[in-house]
């Protein structure tokens, strides 16, 4: 049976295709690349088509982890259905996702960062106006929960 995870921010340029690229390292160390299939997507449209944040594909392969071929995507109706998780990192993609989630939709939606363990960090901030540290914490963030995330799918 294969679980199908989708990671979501709002432009699809730096958190959620970190997300994404860390949860499939992550899953293809273990030898359960099979068991996934796994995506990411923005709530908005403005970078549709556009590689990834220069900064963000720094940061990912400062850890072995190449972005540079993702291209940015919207969140489509489908994805509900298509979808088992669709996690947000923050929680105005909580909220935009659960509006455009059209009824009797079957995916769960849910926060990235409760997965990490650490009540206290609930959200990945957005990198986008900020510098290499804050690309360096999203990256880090994104380990953290997709380690967690991982465990918790493993154990099903």
């Amino acid at each position: 049976m294969t679980t199908k995870v989708l990671f979501v921010c709002l432009g699809n340029i730096c958190r959620s295709p970190t997300a994404e690229s860390v949860f499939r390292k992550l899953v293809a160390d273990a030898g359960l690349s099979a068991q996934f299939e796994i995506d990411s997507a923005g709530t908005g449209s403005w970078h549709v088509g556009e590689a990834p944040d220069k900064r963000a594909q720094q940061a990912c392969r400062a850890h072995g982890i190449d972005i540079s071929k993702h291209r940015a995507r919207r969140v489509r109706a489908a994805d509900f259905e298509s979808f088992d998780l669709i996690l947000a990192c923050d929680e105005q993609n909580l909220r935009d996702l659960t509006d455009m989630k059209p009824q009797g939709a079957t995916a769960e939606i849910r926060l990235l960062m409760p997965f990490a363990g650490n009540p206290a960090d609930r959200v990945v901030p957005d990198p986008y106006y900020g510098g290499p540290g804050d690309f360096e914490n999203t990256v880090q963030r994104a380990c953290a929960a997709c380690a967690g995330l991982l465990r918790q799918l493993s154990a099903k």
